[in-house]
């Protein structure tokens, strides 16, 4: 499996294309814009995307769905049920705010514990409520992946000043669902660097 990192969208968020360097099947995490170096990959390396998953539903990670599908055509779109209503409102996503109101409204939902058996491999859903109410990551075992959205990050953790959010929620949601991984366990945060459990055990000062 490949992991790679495209800065995309109006702050630089991180959108990831996850693929089975066998098969060149990927998934398309939190795409803020559809960036050129995105497609140049898609088109260099030959990869059919299959799916777009969804950490959460603020404007910074949901901007370039449409932009996705019209390159790649239709296929589904994964957020977690406790965000649809915020994907679905650009109030709620915040997307109005920053002058591109947008909403999608095809999405299918996914709740705590499932696996979405996608591009090869089992992809468990782990919601971590706190930043938003359905905010998600997406684990995989196999491959010692974790994609943390804006949960966990390098060195901190999410805001939790948005309407839904809450400190107490996010910080129990990293403890009982992130910190019980391996520690050898890479983590690709929404933005900044990438980490792993054991330097977030070691030196995240919020746990």
């Amino acid at each position: 499996m490949l992991v790679k990192k495209f800065l995309s969208g109006p702050i630089g968020t991180n959108c990831y294309l996850i693929i089975n360097d066998v098969t060149k099947e990927a998934v398309v995490v939190d795409p803020a814009s559809c960036p050129i170096h995105l497609q140049e990959c898609v088109e260099r390396e030959k990869i059919t995307i299959k799916a777009i998953l969804l950490t959460h539903a603020h404007y910074d990670h949901i901007l370039g769905i449409e932009d996705v599908i019209d390159h790649y055509g239709e296929m589904p779109v994964y957020v977690h049920e406790n965000d649809r209503v915020m994907l679905e409102n650009s109030d709620i996503n915040m997307s109005c705010n920053v002058g591109y109101p947008y909403e999608y409204h095809r999405a299918e939902t996914v709740r705590d514990g499932q696996i979405l058996n996608l591009i090869g491999h089992e992809i468990k859903v782990l919601h971590t409520p706190g930043h938003t109410p359905g905010g998600v990551c997406y684990y995989i075992a196999s491959e010692g992946v974790l994609i943390s959205g804006d949960t966990l990050f390098a060195g901190s953790v999410g805001r939790t000043d948005f309407p839904g959010g809450s400190f107490m929620d996010l910080i129990r949601s990293i403890r009982e669902k992130l910190l019980v991984l391996p520690d050898d366990t890479h983590v690709y945060p929404g933005h900044m660097d990438s980490t792993s459990i054991l330097s977030e055990k070691q030196n995240n000062p919020f746990i």
